[in-house]
């Protein structure tokens, strides 16, 4: 079968591989369609960040080369011994977080040890993929697997929500335009925020930010974030996400937030930055992170798709194939800033 493996950054190849034997717990799933993340692109770019190379991971027993993509959705094609709550033929989309199982609390079992399908084992940029049974994610029979294949991203989207601890009404600032950044917009909209603010120096980007819920799109290039914010509230906003992963969104973000508001850090940052604590100290804001999701999250996700509360369609800028997975997929993210997320098709069963 097709697959587009991970070797070392900027070394991503599409190649003809075996993909083994079904285990106890296990199914294998026929990949409809996977989403390029800005994780993937990230360990293009500057990997390794999460793929082991060196050592395998010890959660999977894994290391490069493996087939990325943790963003997909499909049709199972065949159960293994023991699986009984899901069936050949059921659309699903995949839960890829996996962790060590350390922590009763899930949330603090991530953080203990994780990794991904797709980054820590081989994912879904392939005709077929084998996970476990846990990490699959039933849908409805009419659920667009084009739109599933979106779940993975705003869980991440929803769950940074949760973090920031959001209220009805509240006002938002995100900084970054990107995919998540824009799924973030999306996300706080459903949540009930009153004004959101999205700057980036991409106008395409700031355009799709605007037809997805934006109040305000402005180019930080052209404006300056903290005094545009602070015209419109002088005391700053209740809730910002940093969702750009560099030195100067972070410092901003907390520059346009009140006191007592709270910073979430949703980014991958390829190396350190430099932050002044004093920032926080100073101001009275307070900061949060998030990486993924808790698995109520991952499922609420689904069903907010499903119902039409949440439609994360917009985001979608381009579908390829398989074998264009490189020059129209990783490098046209780098350099094409009205792109935002790229499909890639693989049985493209809709």
């Amino acid at each position: 079968m097709r697959a587009a493996q991970f070797f070392k950054a900027k070394d991503i190849q599409v190649n003809d591989i075996e993909l083994g034997q079904v285990k106890e717990g296990q199914v294998k799933v026929k990949v409809a369609w996977a989403g390029i993340c800005g994780s993937d692109l990230h360990e293009y770019n500057a990997g390794p960040i999460f793929i082991p190379q060196d050592e395998a991971s010890p959660l999977t027993g894994r290391k490069a080369p493996l087939t990325m993509g943790h963003e997909f959705a499909g049709v199972i094609e065949e159960v293994g011994k023991g699986v009984e709550d899901v069936k050949v033929g059921q659309k699903v989309t995949i839960n890829p977080l996996i962790t060590g199982k350390n922590h009763l609390d899930p949330l603090v079992d991530m953080y203990k040890d994780f990794t991904f399908v797709g980054l820590g084992g081989d994912g879904g940029f392939a005709d077929y993929v084998i996970v476990d049974k846990e990490n699959v994610v039933k849908l409805q029979d009419d659920t667009s697997l084009e739109l599933a294949a979106l779940v993975e991203p705003t869980a991440v989207a929803l769950q940074a929500i949760r973090e920031s601890e959001m209220k009805f009404s509240d006002s938002v600032a995100v900084f970054g335009a990107g995919p998540i950044g824009l799924l973030t917009v999306i996300a706080a909209r459903a949540a009930g925020a009153k004004d959101i603010f999205v700057f980036d120096l991409s106008d395409s980007r700031l355009e799709k930010a605007k037809e997805v819920g934006a109040t305000y799109a402005v180019n930080s290039g052209k404006e300056d974030p903290v005094e545009f914010v602070r015209n419109i509230y002088p005391d700053g906003v209740d809730r910002t996400f940093e969702v750009a992963g560099v030195s100067v969104t972070v410092n901003q973000s907390i520059a346009v937030t009140r006191a007592r508001g709270m910073v979430t850090i949703v980014s991958i940052f390829e190396g350190p930055i430099d932050f002044n604590p004093m920032l926080l100290t100073a101001s009275g804001v307070r900061i949060s992170s998030s990486l993924a999701y808790e698995p109520d999250i991952f499922e609420a996700t689904v069903k907010m798709i499903e119902s039409g509360q949440i439609d994360p369609y917009p985001v979608i800028t381009d579908h390829i194939e398989l074998e264009e997975i490189v020059e129209k997929g990783f490098e046209a993210l780098l350099n094409d800033k009205s792109q935002s997320k790229i499909l890639v098709k693989l049985s493209g069963e809709k």
